[in-house]
């Protein structure tokens, strides 16, 4: 029975650093693993220009402590003013990885999102030209589309004739929690791949309302029935070189969820790890637990995966900080409901 693993280290193919105090706070419960992470731009204002990316940047880089070393990859806030010339200058230049879709209103601080997509379609049009990917929070809007079917309804209306009218375009469906987001990306022959975060492998939408209302389990897109969780637990252990791991770590201050109208996100960066050796092991197929967080997102990305290792060893519960204190505010961290026997050495 294996009770160490060793891994490549591994990728956030999708985080939230925040800004501030906050940034200060939370960035190293992701450094301390994770070499690298896309960086969502979803600040107030947002990041939209490549002198953003790089100034924004540059303040992950200066809260970074000590002794540790991470690489933020940053990425565009895509609105409908965005200048195509601006975004392929920020790729060439490396100050951008990658372009962020929000639809407007579709979750925190995407207001400056996009409505009419064919205002943007210059932007995408120059993104399938170099290559860059769009990263895409793949739900609709619309207040007579029920908040449980917003993301399948976006692939019929939005994400296909997207795809088919820009057909070079390179596509993350970010966080996707269904078995059609699972179905689509499957379909797919090249040029799209999805990520999966660590709390959608563990919780429905039962664990959210079922005996009181959970406010640290609810998060956009919200967790689903448990079919779509069994059908994304086999998606990430599948070895499918299509589904890789973007965590969607999101910290909120408690006073922020635990409120009449609450903040959406789940704070999972200082966990992870722990949570998926768990995920995978009771899948049986610990072996492709480097797949997943180390090797599947640099190949899509076109990056080379990290030559330095982790080692994940496994023994009695681990002891993880129920919250992280920040100068903003206590911050919860994701609690997975069970003991956790995986720690990272």
């Amino acid at each position: 029975m294996t009770d160490t693993l060793t891994l490549r280290r591994p990728d956030d193919w999708h985080l939230h650093l925040r800004d501030g105090a906050m940034l200060d706070g939370i960035l190293p419960e992701s450094a301390r693993h994770f070499a690298r992470a896309i960086v969502m731009p979803n600040l107030v204002p947002p990041v939209v220009t490549a002198r953003q990316a790089a100034a924004y940047r540059e303040r992950i880089l200066k809260a970074l402590p000590e002794g540790m070393v991470f690489t933020p990859l940053m990425t565009l806030y895509l609105t409908e003013e965005t200048d195509p010339e601006d975004v392929t200058a920020a790729f060439a230049n490396g100050f951008a990885q990658a372009v962020k879709l929000y639809p407007a209103g579709a979750t925190t601080n995407s207001a400056s999102g996009v409505q009419d997509f064919q205002k943007v379609r210059p932007v995408l049009d120059a993104m399938a030209d170099i290559g860059m990917p769009l990263c895409v929070h793949g739900e609709v809007t619309d207040p007579t589309v029920d908040i449980f079917d917003r993301e399948a309804v976006f692939i019929d209306r939005v994400l296909e004739p997207l795809r088919r009218a820009t057909p070079g375009l390179r596509v993350v469906m970010e966080h996707i929690t269904t078995q059609e987001g699972v179905g689509y990306v499957r379909s797919a022959a090249k040029g799209l791949g999805a990520t999966i975060t660590t709390h959608h492998l563990i919780i429905n939408r039962n664990h959210i309302l079922v005996g009181g209302i959970r406010p640290h389990y609810y998060c956009l897109p919200v967790a689903k029935r448990e079919i779509h969780r069994q059908a994304l637990r086999e998606a990430a252990t599948s070895g499918d070189v299509r589904f890789f791991l973007g965590t969607d770590s999101a910290p909120h201050i408690d006073a922020l969820k635990e409120a009449a109208c609450g903040c959406a996100g789940c704070f999972t960066a200082t966990n992870t790890l722990s949570i998926l050796a768990h995920v995978f092991e009771e899948m049986g197929r610990l072996d492709r637990l480097e797949g997943f967080t180390s090797l599947h997102g640099p190949a899509f990305y076109g990056l080379p995966p990290n030559e330095t290792t982790i080692t994940l060893r496994k023994g009695g519960p681990v002891a993880y900080p129920a919250k992280i204190e920040t100068g903003a505010g206590p911050v919860t961290v994701f609690d997975a409901g069970f003991p956790l026997h995986w720690h990272v050495e």
